[in-house]
C-alpha cells in the first residue's frame, strides 16, 4: 500500500486543482507482442511530470478499458506503477493530482475507487457509458456512493466513444453532490459544454474546478469567460488525450493563456492551428476509431514507446491517419516536444 498522497485533505486537492494544471491522460505502453511495459509506463510519466504537468489521469480511455479484462488483469498494476513513480519523482511540497478513471456498475466502479484510493490516488474521473440507459436520479445516486470513496471528477464524454447526452438538470445534481470536485467537460459539442457551465454556476458553487476535455476546442474552452456567474464562470485547466504528446508545449501554452497577453487573432490562429494538430491523432475522419493509436503512434515516433499496438488487435491507425501524422508533425513544430525528448529520454527509460 502506498502512503496517502499531499493532497489527501479535500481543501488542498481543491485548490490544487483550481490553478488550472496540465493534466495528460496516460496512455498504456504495451511492446509489439501487446506485453505491457513497466519501463516505458514508467519513462511516460517522467515525461510527464519533468513537462511541467499538474496531474495525471490513469484507467481512462486513453489508457484503454480493456485493462480491466480479468485476461490482461491491468487496471491495477497499472495504476501502481504510475502513482508509485509520480510519488516518487515529485516533492512533496510540490504535488501532483493523480486521477483515477473508474466505469462500469456501481458495484465495478466502487471496487475501482478502493483500488484507487488504497494505491493514494487523489480523485476518481466517473465514467458513465455502462449505465447509458439510467436515467439522471439513478446516475447520480452512482455517482454518490463512489464519492463515499474518493472526490469525484465528472466526466462528460462524447457519444462517438461510448458517452451520451446530459442535460443541465444531470449536472445541476453533480454539481451539488459534497463529493464533486471537479468536471471534465468534453461532450465535443459547444451547446452540451455551454449546459455544464450553466448548470455549475445555477447549483451556487464556486468550489468546483472546470477542466475542458474537447480536444477540438481547447483554446476556445481555456480563454471564454462564460457569460454565466460573478466573475464570469470559467474552464481552468484540461484532462486532455491531446495533453499525452506535446506536454511541455502544453504546460507553456496554459501558462500563456494565463498571462493573456496575446490577440484575438493570435489565439484564434493557434487554435486552429491545435485543432488541426489535434486531427491528425484523434482521427475526427473515421469517428475517432483511430484516436488512441494516434497518440501512441506520435509517442513511438519520438522513442518514448516500443510500439502503438493495442490491447484489442482490431485497434489501430485509420486509412491514411499516417500520412495526416507526417503531415502535421512537418507544420507545427510548437505543439511537439522534440528537442526536450531527445535530451532526456534515456534518464527518462533508465532504471
Amino acid at each position: 500500500m502506498f502512503p496517502a498522497g499531499p493532497l489527501a485533505s479535500d481543501s488542498r486537492l481543491r485548490e490544487q486543482l483550481a490553478r488550472g494544471l496540465v493534466i495528460p491522460a496516460m496512455p498504456l505502453v504495451l511492446n509489439a507482442n501487446r506485453k505491457w511495459s513497466f519501463r516505458h509506463q514508467r519513462a511516460l510519466v517522467r515525461y510527464y511530470l519533468d513537462a511541467g504537468a499538474g496531474g495525471l489521469a490513469v484507467g481512462v480511455h486513453t489508457t484503454q478499458f480493456e485493462i480491466r479484462d480479468p485476461k490482461h488483469g491491468l487496471y491495477e498494476p497499472v495504476l501502481a506503477a504510475c502513482a508509485e513513480t509520480a510519488r516518487g519523482q515529485v516533492p512533496k511540497q510540490h504535488p501532483v493530482v493523480l486521477v483515477a478513471g473508474v466505469c462500469g456498475t456501481t458495484a465495478q466502479a466502487i471496487r475501482e475507487a478502493e483500488t484507487a484510493r488504497r494505491l493514494g490516488y487523489d480523485a476518481v474521473l466517473v465514467t458513465l457509458s455502462a449505465m447509458r440507459e439510467a436515467d439522471d436520479h439513478t446516475l447520480l445516486n452512482h455517482c454518490r456512493e463512489i464519492g463515499r470513496i474518493l472526490p469525484l471528477f465528472g466526466f462528460y464524454l462524447q457519444a462517438a466513444i461510448g458517452g451520451r447526452t446530459y442535460g443541465r438538470d444531470f449536472w445541476r445534481g453533480f454539481a451539488e453532490l459534497e463529493a464533486a470536485v471537479a468536471i471534465k467537460i468534453a461532450p465535443f459539442d459547444r451547446y452540451a459544454t455551454l449546459e455544464v457551465l450553466r448548470a455549475v454556476v445555477e447549483s451556487g458553487r464556486t468550489d468546483l474546478a472546470l477542466y475542458t476535455g474537447n480536444d477540438d476546442a481547447i483554446l476556445q474552452d481555456l480563454l471564454t469567460p462564460f457569460p454565466w456567474g460573478e466573475p464570469p464562470c470559467r474552464i481552468v485547466g484540461g484532462l486532455l488525450g491531446q495533453w499525452a504528446v506535446g506536454t511541455r508545449a502544453a504546460v507553456a501554452l496554459l501558462d500563456d493563456i494565463k498571462r493573456g497577453e496575446k490577440t484575438a487573432i493570435e489565439w484564434a490562429r493557434l487554435q486552429a492551428r491545435l485543432t488541426d494538430f489535434n486531427a491528425a491523432l484523434f482521427d475526427p475522419a473515421h469517428r475517432f476509431a483511430g484516436c488512441i493509436a494516434g497518440i501512441q503512434e506520435w509517442l513511438r515516433r519520438q522513442g518514448l514507446i516500443p510500439s502503438r499496438a493495442c490491447l484489442n488487435p482490431k485497434e489501430d491507425l485509420s486509412p491514411g491517419q499516417a500520412k495526416e501524422i507526417d503531415r502535421v508533425m512537418k507544420d507545427y513544430p510548437e505543439w511537439q516536444d522534440t528537442a526536450f525528448i531527445a535530451e532526456n529520454r534515456d534518464a527518462w527509460l533508465s532504471d
